[in-house]
């Protein structure tokens, strides 16, 4: 499982390169995507120096690959019909999963934390939350003044409310949900015990 990472990283830049062919919109892909290569090379780098657990890797797989196929077909615009009907919502759920899985990344953050002694398991979990949340709010402004600089169709579907006037909010909600989720998995497996 030493190689896991790797695994991971070349099914993501497979699934990076299909849903980089023929996007509803190459301006709005491109715009989408930049949080995810930097993301992804960060890992790639930093795993020279600290390797997180497989589940880390897994959790933090599962946003790029959301925001990949989401920058693709625009968020609002993901053939997700299913989904939608199953759970009876008004709005492609989409958006609303994909910024769920953003919370996941308050798990490597505790992990990071405890792992290098910066912090303890309950201290490092809260920071974790309050980190996760910091980045959400920061991502809802940067989504609204980018909005707003490019105007038009392409506005509208990077910022993929479909109409919800509550939309930011909601989004900061999911993610801090799944932040709250992946550290009650981060306390389950305890990663700080072995690379699991």
């Amino acid at each position: 499982m030493k190689k896991y990472p790797c695994f991971l990283l070349a099914v993501f830049l497979l699934l990076f390169l299909v849903m980089g062919i023929s996007p509803a919109s190459r301006s709005v892909w491109v715009a989408e995507v930049i949080p995810v290569v930097l993301v992804a090379a960060v890992l790639t780098v930093w795993s020279r120096t600290f390797r997180f657990s497989n589940w880390s890797y897994t959790l933090m797989f599962f946003w790029l690959a959301c925001h990949t196929v989401g920058a693709h077909y625009t968020f609002a615009e993901v053939p997700f019909e299913w989904f939608r009907e199953l759970v009876g919502a008004h709005r492609n759920p989409f958006d609303r999963i994909a910024h769920f899985t953003v919370g996941f990344y308050a798990f490597p953050v505790a992990e990071y934390l405890v792992r290098k002694q910066y912090a303890g398991k309950i201290l490092a979990g809260i920071f974790g939350l309050f980190f996760v949340m910091a980045v959400a709010a920061a991502y809802e402004i940067i989504e609204w003044q980018y909005a707003v600089i490019i105007g038009g169709n392409d506005a509208n579907d990077f910022l993929g409310s479909q109409g919800d006037v509550w939309d930011a909010q909601k989004d900061m909600f999911c993610d801090t949900c799944g932040a709250i989720a992946s550290l009650a998995l981060f306390y389950l497996v305890r990663p700080w015990k072995g690379q699991g």
